[in-house]
């Protein structure tokens, strides 16, 4: 028992040792990371994801490669061929080739840099050759190029190119101005056109309206007069049966539509002042007058007929 301790103490250096050197022994790796070993500052080995070993003091790791995709953004100012500056966002995403780890680390000191001296040099080769409304239209084009470009350079360096977008175009504040009210000159001529478009189909609409109605009004009326001349006939016909002769039944009729006709002005209380005689000879005078005015026209339009005739002209039942 009293040798124990001095057992204890001999064995501490090497206790010691072995805390040192066992958690430098073995080394963990991620998913989707590589690690790069070398030993006395050489390439050793890629070592994958999972529980590693390694010779300790002897094996180093000096690098992580993440092999996930990444993505850079990388902001070009360029001109269009309509001499107008624009700024783009590409946006890159790569990843680093499992199986060229090596390449990616050993061959590039920063990936970054070179993939964005690509994008500038695709971008400012691309863009001006478009004009403005074209580098919009286009954008995937610019993006294809990009992509095409940077996949033939950066996989010799064990760089994937997974895919290259235009997230922006920022044309200079100006043009976006300028821009701006081409568009709203646009869409307001475009209303115009149809404002106009819409009166001129309520213009017609109305007149067609107007005329289908005077038409209607028209035929009315016309139904109107035929119904009291039809009348007219039947109440003579009714008054010569009794008796009464076809020039006091006309006289008759006369009077009764003259007093119809005061009594219709009466009801409307809003009525304009009207003076009509209002005497039963009033009726008898007014059917002379008629009757007068009726045989005058026809005898002039009898005299208008010789005349012409003995002139040799043909009116219409001579043609």
């Amino acid at each position: 028992m009293e040798n124990l301790p001095l057992n204890l103490i001999n064995l501490l250096p090497w206790l010691v040792a072995a805390f040192i050197i066992i958690p430098s022994l073995f080394f963990t790796v991620k998913q989707q990371t590589a690690v790069v070993l070398e030993r006395f500052g050489k390439f050793q080995s890629i070592r994958g994801s999972g529980l590693q070993l390694k010779v300790p003091l002897v094996d180093r790791i000096v690098a992580r490669v993440n092999l996930k995709i990444q993505q850079l953004d990388v902001i070009v100012e360029t001109k269009t061929k309509d001499d107008v500056f624009v700024r783009l966002k590409i946006s890159v995403q790569y990843m680093v080739i499992k199986e060229k780890v090596y390449d990616a680390y050993y061959k590039l000191d920063n990936p970054h840099d070179q993939i964005t001296s690509y994008v500038f040099d695709v971008v400012r080769a691309e863009v001006p050759k478009m004009k403005l409304d074209d580098v919009f239209e286009r954008k995937d084009d610019i993006a294809i190029a990009v992509k095409k470009e940077l996949n033939d350079a950066m996989r010799e360096y064990g760089y994937d190119i997974i895919k290259t977008l235009v997230t922006d175009i920022d044309p200079d504040a100006q043009v976006k101005e300028a821009m701006n009210r081409i568009n709203a000159a646009e869409r307001e001529k475009v209303a115009a056109q149809y404002e106009g478009d819409a009166a001129r189909i309520l213009i017609v609409e109305k007149a067609k309206a107007e005329a289908e109605s005077k038409r209607l009004q028209g035929q009315g009326i016309a139904d109107q007069r035929r119904e009291i001349a039809r009348g007219l006939e039947e109440s003579v016909e009714v008054l010569n049966r009794v008796g009464i002769n076809s020039q006091e039944a006309s006289a008759l009729i006369v009077v009764t539509q003259h007093y119809d006709t005061l009594q219709s002005i009466g009801e409307h209380v809003n009525s304009n002042l009207i003076l009509l005689p209002n005497s039963p000879q009033a009726g008898s005078d007014m059917l002379n007058n008629m009757v007068a005015s009726f045989s005058a026209s026809n005898q002039i339009g009898e005299a208008m007929k010789s005349k012409n005739k003995d002139r040799g002209i043909s009116g219409p039942e001579n043609s």
